[in-house]
């Protein structure tokens, strides 16, 4: 099976990777046509255009200026070790083993905004560009628009590769909305994690998220290749419920925190 998740705010580019090996995004031809489109947007264009400070403005406007390739371990980062958001927090690489990160190369895939598809050895350099930016580009002005059908035809590559028809989908809506799936040739499961506050459970984002990240790491750990397995993750207190799942959207629930 192939897992997909979302990539995350939160950069850490001053920690020391824990692995040396590393490998070259696919798509970064499009993420330097991106990065060209980026650097015309003056600090308070950004402001507007990705609704941050304008602090935050500035530092990504220094970013894309700084922004260059080739990519190296001297001026980027492991996309895996890279990202620091919630998802992370659950996915816990300071935990990982070798073998750990060999199985996530071929069973774990990022959606970004710029790189497009990131394996987890990926190097990537700083930036802040999310899926949902309406920018305006030679293919239309959205990065949906921008991406197309690319995202999925990578996805279905790698699904061929490891003889799988399984996306387990942890990734947001933002992004996962950047997957063609009238062109994905695979059966798709969203798993969905609630929580029970004021008398019933609902999607909390905060745990949601981290449960994402420690549902990927369950799945990379224990090497699972039977979709079924999935159903056992009980990871910080949550269990499958079977009445409230689908065929393609299954449910975890959590008493308490």
């Amino acid at each position: 099976m192939l897992i997909v998740i979302s990539p995350a705010k939160t950069l850490d580019f001053e920690t020391p990777p824990s692995i040396k090996k590393s490998t070259k995004p696919a798509m970064i031809k499009h993420s330097a046509e991106l990065i060209e489109l980026m650097k015309n947007y003056s600090p308070n264009e950004l402001v507007s255009l990705m609704g941050v400070s304008h602090k935050i403005a500035l530092l990504n406007v220094e970013r894309y200026l700084n922004w260059h390739t080739p990519f190296t371990s001297k001026n980027a980062k492991q996309a895996i070790l890279a990202f620091k958001g919630d998802v992370y927090t659950g996915l816990d690489t300071d935990s990982f083993e070798l073998e750990d990160f060999e199985f996530a190369q071929e069973h774990l895939r990022i959606l970004s905004g710029l790189y497009g598809i990131l394996k987890p050895l990926d190097l990537m350099q700083a930036y802040r560009l999310e899926m949902g930016t309406k920018l305006d580009n030679v293919k239309g002005n959205t990065l949906y628009n921008f991406w197309g059908d690319q995202l999925s035809c990578s996805l279905n590559k790698q699904l061929t590769k490891i003889n799988s028809e399984t996306l387990i989908n942890l990734a947001s809506n933002e992004y996962f909305k950047a997957i063609d799936k009238s062109v994905l040739n695979a059966k798709i499961i969203t798993p969905v994690f609630k929580d029970f506050k004021n008398g019933k459970y609902k999607i909390i984002s905060f745990f949601a998220k981290k449960a994402r990240g420690m549902m990927s790491a369950y799945i990379i750990k224990n090497r699972i290749s039977d979709l079924q397995e999935i159903k056992k993750f009980d990871g910080a207190g949550y269990r499958f419920d079977n009445k409230l799942s689908s065929d393609t959207e299954w449910v975890f629930l959590r008493k308490e925190q």
